[in-house]
């Protein structure tokens, strides 16, 4: 059994595609089907169902998978590990990050660094749904939120304070909320992902949940900006999306006498794995990056 069939078994399966894969190694795909097909001799198993639509894991592929991401992980693991030791940074390095952020901020930051370290081969994986580090084979997620994954090791990147925001024609049509009271007779404009529940605020210990009218649920920061300074309703929005807005007149913040809930953004690696010195280089250039206070909210 050669690594480089492992290597490729696991392309394909996070691809969906003989001929994606292919372009990712930058071999052939007569080459990737070569490799698999020697695997499988080697095995003794089928572990992809081949259609001239659709490629699929067997059960054998299905069970084999799991155990093939760990080989390839260790092996790159200790090819990291080795560049270490020489004083290098070096190798391949998969990222995860919300959408919106990723465009608007970890873009510009991330640009840099590789220019610093361009030895390093950096995925970038936007998006924003909740992923597992561990199985989907990322080496970190950055987040912008409350930690509720018990299996991460999070380094805390910058504070993320979120905002009571909405359009002036909006305020001067419905007037500005002055208590949570009189918020949850307003519509609201809420993130797909933390669901209508997610008006949180804090007052020393005691905690507070405003249902507001649900008046639009969308899955992408940008847009419920966007539906903020249309005047659709009441969003509560991360400094970092909504600080433009905000300096150039287009949103105004509210005040109902409260703060909301405290974030804050950060980046985090699967529990019970050694975090590499590239990635502890990545976090402090973001860091540093980010600032303190963000620049976003200056």
């Amino acid at each position: 059994m050669k690594l480089e069939g492992i290597v490729t078994f696991v392309q394909v399966a996070e691809s969906g595609s003989l001929s994606e894969a292919a372009r990712r190694m930058r071999i052939s795909r007569s080459v990737v089907s070569e490799r698999l097909a020697e695997l499988e001799r080697s095995l003794g198993a089928t572990l992809l169902q081949r259609s001239t639509r659709k490629l699929s894991l067997t059960e054998d592929g299905s069970a084999f998978l799991e155990r093939a991401r760990r080989i390839v992980c260790e092996v790159r693991q200790a090819q990291t590990d080795l560049a270490e030791r020489r004083g290098e940074l070096t190798g391949p390095l998969r990222i995860s990050a919300p959408v919106t952020f990723g465009r608007m901020h970890l873009g510009p930051a991330l640009y840099g660094f590789l220019d610093q370290y361009p030895d390093i081969q950096l995925t970038l994986d936007l998006n924003d749904r909740r992923v597992d580090a561990t199985s989907d084979g990322f080496d970190a997620i950055i987040r912008n939120g409350p930690i509720v994954d018990s299996f991460l090791v999070a380094w805390q990147l910058a504070p993320s304070p979120r905002y009571l925001v909405a359009s002036p024609a909006y305020l001067k049509r419905n007037g500005a909320p002055k208590n949570l009271q009189e918020l949850a007779e307003h519509r609201g404009i809420f993130y797909t992902n933390r669901g209508t529940a997610d008006w949180r605020f804090v007052d020393g210990d005691q905690a507070y949940v405003v249902q507001g009218d649900r008046g639009l649920v969308l899955n992408n920061g940008d847009m419920m900006c966007d539906a903020a300074i249309a005047g659709l309703g009441i969003a509560l929005l991360p400094a970092f999306i909504a600080g433009q807005a905000l300096k150039e007149g287009k949103l105004q913040k509210i005040d109902v006498g409260i703060h909301a809930e405290p974030e804050f953004i950060y980046i985090g690696h699967p529990h019970g794995r050694k975090p590499s010195a590239k990635l502890r280089a990545l976090a402090a250039w973001l860091k540093d990056a980010i600032g303190d206070p963000p620049y976003w909210d200056s």
